[in-house]
């Protein structure tokens, strides 16, 4: 093969190489884009029931994040969008109390009735908070979900709300706590990674 050959060759391959990365590229940032956009869109409506999804507790107290859910969830209950709330999460390692519990305590601090909450102690990830409150869902015969988390976590959540079989609904905190560009940055690329790692499992 003359010297000349070669390089057009090498040159086609490196063309092919750049429009494949160029497509890589667009598709990461419409992805990132989308998750982006769910987080921002407020579909509070009435529903059966407000699922707060669960973060992290130490010991009787809310993180910050999670605080922030419970906040947006108590205040959607007293706006009357729903009669009931289901604070989702377990317990961390060595933890004396589970996420739903701290929830439920701080709820009823301000003023929410214990027979408006329902709670789930089991639940250790997203995916588990959900599947649990489906079935307290299943159980009390709700019907539509409210669901309440941070606004790039709310893409991941709906899809897996409604892959259980939740007619979900999605309202993200107003006042997310991943305020700087590096924990909003750092938090996005995670989403994408998990957007990507679950079409993956569920081709399986």
């Amino acid at each position: 093969m003359s010297r000349r050959r070669q390089d057009r060759k090498r040159r086609g391959v490196l063309g092919w190489a750049w429009r494949l990365l160029l497509l890589l590229a667009l598709w990461l940032v419409g992805v990132a884009s989308y998750i982006v956009w769910v987080g921002e869109r407020d579909q509070a409506a009435p529903a059966d029931v407000i699922i707060v999804l669960g973060a992290a507790a130490y010991d009787k107290n809310p993180s910050p994040v999670f605080k922030e859910r419970i906040r947006h969830g108590i205040d959607l209950y007293q706006r009357g969008l729903a009669k009931q709330l289901i604070f989702t999460g377990g317990f961390g390692n060595g933890a004396r109390f589970s996420e739903s519990q701290v929830a439920r305590s701080y709820a009823l601090k301000r003023g929410v009735p214990p027979q408006a909450i329902l709670i789930e102690t089991e639940s250790r990830t997203t995916r588990q908070n959900l599947q649990q409150a489906a079935a307290l869902m299943k159980a009390h015969k709700f019907k539509r979900a409210l669901i309440v988390s941070d606004p790039l976590h709310m893409a991941r959540a709906l899809r897996l709300a409604r892959e259980m079989g939740i007619d979900a609904l999605g309202s993200s905190t107003p006042t997310s706590r991943f305020r700087s560009f590096e924990t909003r940055k750092r938090f996005l690329l995670q989403e994408v990674y998990f957007f990507h790692r679950d079409l993956f499992l569920e081709s399986r």
